[in-house]
């Protein structure tokens, strides 16, 4: 299994999505995909603080629950990379330093963990000043609540700002990037983000990875968004270049008798500097054809049709 960055995580080539857990995915289903992706050789679950509090009558922090009572009842923590996130949750929004420490500490108590393994500065924060901000997760990195520093949705710019710092002073420095990137969203991330995460050695964890369903090839007509609770959102996708990724994705998929989200995620695995991408399954029955993605390999051939094809679509 692959490292993240300097780091000592090995994990499974995909990360399992926590977001489903507590939205779409009750607490018995969520155990249920929770253990078949265990099961099927995952070990590396994301997740983050404010999952799932858009949901009505959530208040924030059900995924972390979800996946706390899950590892409790198996005993299986150890056997786990745990990631989570902070700037979101409705109580804790921010990455002022108080707010950084007490966000931690009360996904700590949703993990019914004493650490997390990797904990993501979820949205940057422009109104603290960013040393402040990298002070406070290397002083969760000296206490022993987390193992090591995750940057999420950030600019190149404060990426090598937030570096800088932590060279400077002798902190724990990030080992992981999560960005916004798939098949049919490779810009920004190509052209600004993945220069500087080769640079510092950042594994990348692309969200989105499969475009919010988009790349599982269920949405192709506008009859075909009111299907799910994400289609809506996926009308700028259906596009002739868009499309064609699809196409393109079901010939390679029928070729090597698959599912076209597995070639999907199997093309963003080999992308330079991914290491696992994140991909959720609302039911277990989804969680298959993820499985298979670390399992495929694409030909040099095949992975260059792809990205040639997606190249096309209008940024």
């Amino acid at each position: 299994m692959p490292t993240i960055g300097s780091s000592d995580l090995s994990v499974f080539p995909l990360a399992l999505g926590g977001n489903t857990f507590g939205w779409t995915s009750d607490e018995a289903t969520s155990h249920t995909v929770l253990d078949a992706f265990a099961a099927g050789g995952g070990n590396f679950i994301d997740t983050a603080d404010g999952y799932s509090a858009w949901v009505p009558g959530n208040s924030g922090g059900e995924s972390e629950t979800i996946i706390g009572s899950w590892m409790s009842q198996r005993a299986n923590r150890d056997s786990l990379v745990i990631a989570t996130k902070v700037s979101q949750h409705p109580d804790f929004t921010g990455l002022a330093a108080a707010n950084v420490a007490a966000a931690a500490d009360a996904s700590l108590a949703r993990l019914g963990t004493d650490h997390i393994d990797l904990y993501y500065a979820h949205f940057d924060d422009a109104s603290v000043p960013l040393e402040e901000t990298v002070t406070a997760f290397n002083d969760l990195v000296i206490a022993g609540k987390i193992r090591y520093v995750g940057i999420s949705n950030y600019s190149a710019d404060r990426i090598r700002e937030w570096v800088g710092i932590a060279s400077e002073k002798g902190f724990a420095l990030p080992v992981a990037l999560q960005p916004h990137y798939n098949l049919v969203k490779r810009q920004p991330f190509e052209r600004e983000l993945a220069p500087v995460a080769a640079e510092f050695n950042l594994s990348v964890m692309p969200y989105y990875a499969l475009a919010s369903g988009f790349l599982t090839g269920k949405y192709r007509t506008q009859a075909d968004l009111s299907v799910s609770v994400r289609g809506q959102g996926l009308a700028g996708n259906l596009n002739t270049e868009a499309l064609a990724v699809i196409d393109g994705l079901d010939a390679i998929a029928q070729a090597h008798n698959t599912a076209i989200s597995t070639v999907a995620l199997a093309w963003l695995r080999e992308q330079p500097t991914v290491v696992a991408p994140i991909a959720s399954a609302r039911v277990v029955e989804q969680l298959g054809d993820l499985l298979a993605s670390a399992e495929l390999t694409l030909t040099p051939e095949e992975l260059i049709q792809l990205s040639d094809l997606s190249a096309k679509i209008p940024e």
